[in-house]
């Protein structure tokens, strides 16, 4: 069992900037490669990005590439976004899940391949 919490949401303003924090617990932080997600009001839950168990390389989706940055520390058990820019759109309620790497086949940006997921964090972002 793994328990993910989120925090660092909250009402800003275009331009501005946050950092989203996952704290994992439960089970060895290092079985797992973890991802971000968010959904929009009315809209289905997205990937936004993911990064493996070991670190290294990160993928994003189209949309935040340049601006949202995945990072984990493996010391704490807690995985990062950094998001600059924010723009309206940006609008959403994210979540942070953890995806086991002990099995084959998985795929970082695949939802349904994530077996833990955090209770969300809203991010507004005003105009």
């Amino acid at each position: 069992q793994v328990q993910l919490v989120e925090s660092g949401g909250g009402l800003v303003q275009a331009g501005d900037s946050l950092r989203l924090s996952c704290a994992a617990s439960g089970r060895p932080f290092t079985n797992y490669n973890m991802g971000w997600f968010r959904q929009a009001p009315g809209k289905e839950r997205d990937f936004v990005a993911a990064i493996p168990w070991h670190g290294g390389s990160t993928i994003y989706a189209d949309s935040v590439k340049g601006r949202f940055t995945i990072s984990r520390d493996n010391a704490k058990s807690t995985v990062y976004l950094q998001i600059d820019s924010l723009k309206p759109e940006d609008t959403a309620v994210y979540y942070c899940a953890a995806q086991s790497r002990l099995r084959v086949g998985v795929v970082l940006q695949r939802q349904s391949d994530y077996d833990y997921w955090g209770q969300g964090t809203l991010v507004t972002v005003s105009s």
